[in-house]
């Protein structure tokens, strides 16, 4: 069975899922895939240099384990973050699943909130680094998650 999306033009960043008919909430609706790397070799392949964007198809399971959905990745790689998401990212026996966490609407763009954390402390200039254009009425403005 094909998964309830097709990929296109997004007006949140670049290419994103959008859902082709109505999604009850609580579905699980792809696996985020790609090669499974040591966070070594994700610093190793994406080194966060000055100047350079973030790379957003990095995704980790735990501390020992990345996804790099640029390789060897499906369709999970294009959804988008969003500070007001509809879907949720769920870790189970070393896979990551994309679900939805609310119905969603055909032609809605599906978006999870990305959260990301840096060891560093989260200042003005980190969150420009990571800017987010959700364009919900709650966007933070950055993909970064708030650090508590």
């Amino acid at each position: 069975m094909s998964p309830p999306f097709e990929i296109r033009a997004s007006p949140m960043h670049g290419l994103g899922a959008f859902a082709t008919r109505p999604i009850a909430a609580g579905t699980r609706l792809i696996e985020y895939a790609g090669a499974r790397i040591t966070p070594a070799e994700a610093d190793e392949r994406y080194p966060d240099l000055p100047g350079v964007g973030h790379v957003t198809y990095l995704f980790a399971i735990d501390d020992d384990i990345v996804i790099d959905a640029l390789v060897d990745g499906n369709d999970a790689r294009f959804i988008n973050h969003s500070c007001d998401p509809n879907c949720d990212a769920v870790v189970e026996d070393d896979r990551i699943w994309i679900e939805s966490i609310r119905d969603i609407a055909t032609g809605e763009e599906l978006a999870y909130d990305y959260a990301f954390i840096l060891p560093e402390r989260h200042t003005p200039a980190a969150k420009r680094r990571y800017p987010c254009h959700c364009g919900s009425a709650n966007c933070r403005g950055t993909i970064l998650a708030r650090k508590r």
